[in-house]
C-alpha cells in the first residue's frame, strides 16, 4: 500500500475527484467533510451499544453517507465528471420506513424534549445535531454553485433532511431500550 500521506495539502489545497484542486475551507470540502463527521458519530453511536433494531439500519445509513461525501467530493465543473447522485428517491423512502417502524414502539411525542438519556441516546442527538449542519452546509454549496448543477444537491438535502428525523427517532428508541426517561422541556 502506498503512504497515507502525500503531502499535497500541506498548502491548505486538495483535489475533488476530477481533480481540480481547492481549499480545504470550500463549501464543498466543508459539506462532504461534515458528512464524514457524521458518519464518524454515527459509528461511535453503533460502537457505543446502538440497540439491536437499530444497527443494522445504521450500517445502510453509514453506506449512504459514504457515497454521498463521494457525490460531493465531485468536481460539477469538470468535463468528464457529469454531475450523478447516487442518493435516490429509495434511500430517502427507505429512512422514512424507518422512522415509521421505530415511531409505532414509542409514546406519541406531546413536548419538547432535551437531547440526552443515555450515552447511546446522547450521540443520537448530537448526530442529528451534525446532520443538521451537513444539511446547512450542502444548502450553502448548492447556492454557491451554477444554476444549472444546483438540482444535483436536491437528493442530498432531502436525504440528510429525512435522516435528522431519523437519528431524533433513533435517540428516543434507544432511551426506551435503556429504559431511561426523556427529559421534558420546560
Amino acid at each position: 500500500m502506498p503512504k497515507i500521506y502525500t503531502r499535497t495539502g500541506d498548502d491548505g489545497t486538495t483535489a475533488l475527484i476530477g481533480g481540480t484542486r481547492v481549499g480545504k475551507d470550500s463549501p464543498c470540502i466543508k459539506a462532504f467533510g461534515t458528512v464524514d463527521e457524521l458518519n464518524g458519530l454515527i459509528g461511535l453511536a453503533t460502537a457505543q451499544g446502538a440497540a439491536a433494531e437499530l444497527r443494522p439500519i445504521l450500517r445502510e445509513i453509514q453506506r449512504d453517507l459514504f457515497e454521498l461525501g463521494a457525490d460531493l467530493a465531485v468536481d460539477p465543473a469538470a468535463p468528464t465528471n457529469t454531475p450523478s447522485s447516487r442518493i435516490q428517491p429509495r434511500h430517502i423512502e427507505r429512512l422514512e420506513k424507518s422512522i415509521d417502524e421505530l415511531t409505532l414502539a414509542l409514546t406519541p411525542l406531546t413536548h419538547f424534549i432535551l437531547p440526552g438519556g443515555s450515552t447511546t441516546a446522547s450521540v443520537f442527538h448530537l448526530a442529528r445535531a451534525v446532520c443538521r449542519r451537513a444539511e446547512r452546509r450542502v444548502v450553502a454549496l448548492q447556492r454557491a454553485s451554477s444554476p444549472d448543477i444546483q438540482e444535483k444537491y436536491l437528493p442530498f438535502i432531502q436525504y440528510l433532511n429525512r435522516l435528522s428525523d431519523l437519528l431524533f427517532i433513533m435517540a428516543r428508541f434507544q432511551n426506551h431500550k435503556d429504559n431511561v426517561a426523556e427529559i421534558r422541556w420546560p
